[in-house]
């Protein structure tokens, strides 16, 4: 049976940050009618209700029916060790999140980890993920089945590591090869599970490895690879005394065939301009990470700039690195991020990067993240006045933004009214 969500709805037509606030389409009584996993219709609430009258209502009042937020950059074996205390980039990875992810040698512990995590982001009205796994394969198995489990559009990927890492945590360039190809053919397709190529980072892999996994992308183009780049000084520094004969950062990646349309480049603060000019010639796509960003001390992202220069940019919470599992609390983070930069981002243009924006960094732009015929229905309803303090300054709103704005900036899972995966209220 179809069913018929009620409430308002908050569309899209096209980038608000280069068309403006209005490319947002927003229908105070609005329905969306959702059959066989897609979303089938939208349009006013009297309209759908008068043509559909056998759907099964679902009437959220005044609550916001959005798409599902898409996390682009997570590290799901991270979830245990989420706000541990103290550490610059290279040492948090040591202390904590290395240590941690050993753990998930346990294929018991890594089903737990991996149940746990897919549960806190339907929680917070998050319904994709691209994740980094760890060096072991049941540590992506595990990911998969529990994406399987819950209907869940996700991506990810065995991360591989040959140095700079504890010797539980390392692979070699020919088993990085072979067992990410070995999940790749099993899991690349399978349900609504993608798989990425996933090096860590340039200082964890050899030249070799690098090597490896560049020619494995290239003889599955339809992958995703994902990785991390200039996110703080240190690691700078550290790529260029690993690779002193790249031209910088980015060099090192294209130099192995890590750099093209379907990558995803973490954090991206640092970037110099040939680097940038680079990643917008071949349509790679950065990912912000926000509140990782603050916690870990690594700088402030440039979205203004960016996006001025016409790149893709996606929006991720990087847990653990990140401090929250909210893409509530990301925009907020987002939001703060600019305004030091000296650029306050509307509130139809942090919403368009937690939806669709991150569903055109992962290549899924026509797929998922917008509320349109034909797109799976992924959603969330969100409650925008869902405690006293957003209550109150939603009362004060003199438009549909001033009245989202308050739960961007204080909202969290409570906010969160329903969630649809795939069709299905969870």
């Amino acid at each position: 049976m179809a069913n018929l969500l009620l409430g308002q709805t908050l569309g899209y037509s096209s980038d608000p940050f280069y068309d403006g606030p209005a490319a947002a389409t927003i229908e105070r009584r609005g329905a969306v009618l959702v059959d066989g996993g897609r979303i089938q219709a939208v349009g006013t609430a009297d309209d759908l209700r008068a043509a559909h009258p056998q759907a099964q209502v679902h009437d959220y009042g005044e609550a916001l029916i959005s798409p599902g937020f898409i996390d682009a950059h997570i590290h799901y074996p991270q979830t245990a060790m989420i706000a541990s205390w103290g550490k610059r980039l290279i040492d948090w990875l040591n202390s904590y999140t290395f240590p941690e992810e050993m753990r998930l040698e346990d294929p018991a512990y890594a089903q737990a980890v991996a149940g746990t995590c897919m549960d806190l982001m339907l929680d917070h009205g998050t319904t994709t993920v691209a994740s980094y796994c760890t060096v072991a394969p049941q540590s992506v198995t595990a990911l998969f089945e529990a994406a399987q489990a819950r209907g869940m559009r996700v991506l990810g990927g065995k991360t591989c590591m040959d140095r700079n890492a504890p010797e539980g945590l390392r692979d070699t360039a020919q088993s990085a090869y072979d067992q990410s190809k070995a999940l790749l053919e099993q899991w690349h397709g399978t349900d609504r599970i993608s798989y990425v190529i996933t090096p860590r980072f340039a200082p964890t892999s050899t030249p070799e490895q690098l090597e490896a996994l560049g020619s494995l992308w290239a003889e599955h183009p339809s992958c995703l690879m994902q990785t991390h780049i200039s996110e703080q000084h240190e690691e700078i520094a550290w790529v260029k005394e690993l690779f002193p004969e790249a031209r910088d950062y980015l060099d090192v990646y294209e130099r192995f065939g890590l750099l093209g349309a379907g990558g995803l480049y973490g954090h991206a603060i640092y970037l110099t301009e040939r680097e940038r000019a680079r990643i917008r010639e071949t349509g790679a796509a950065l990912v912000h990470c926000p509140t990782s960003n603050t916690f870990i001390g690594s700088g402030l992202f440039d979205m203004a700039g960016l996006k001025a220069e016409g790149q893709r940019i996606g929006l991720a919470t990087d847990i653990g690195g990140g401090s929250n599992f909210s893409m509530l609390r990301t925009m907020a983070a987002a939001y703060e991020i600019g305004q030091l930069r000296g650029t306050a981002l509307h509130p139809s243009y942090l919403w368009w990067l937690a939806t669709a924006g991150s569903a055109q960094a992962l290549g899924l732009g026509d797929t998922i993240g917008r509320l349109a015929p034909g797109y799976e229905a992924d959603l969330n309803v969100v409650d925008l006045a869902s405690t006293p303090v957003i209550a109150q300054r939603h009362a004060q709103a003199k438009d549909f933004w001033e009245a989202l704005f308050p739960t961007i900036m204080m909202g969290d899972d409570r906010a969160i009214r329903a969630t649809w995966v795939g069709g299905k209220p969870r």
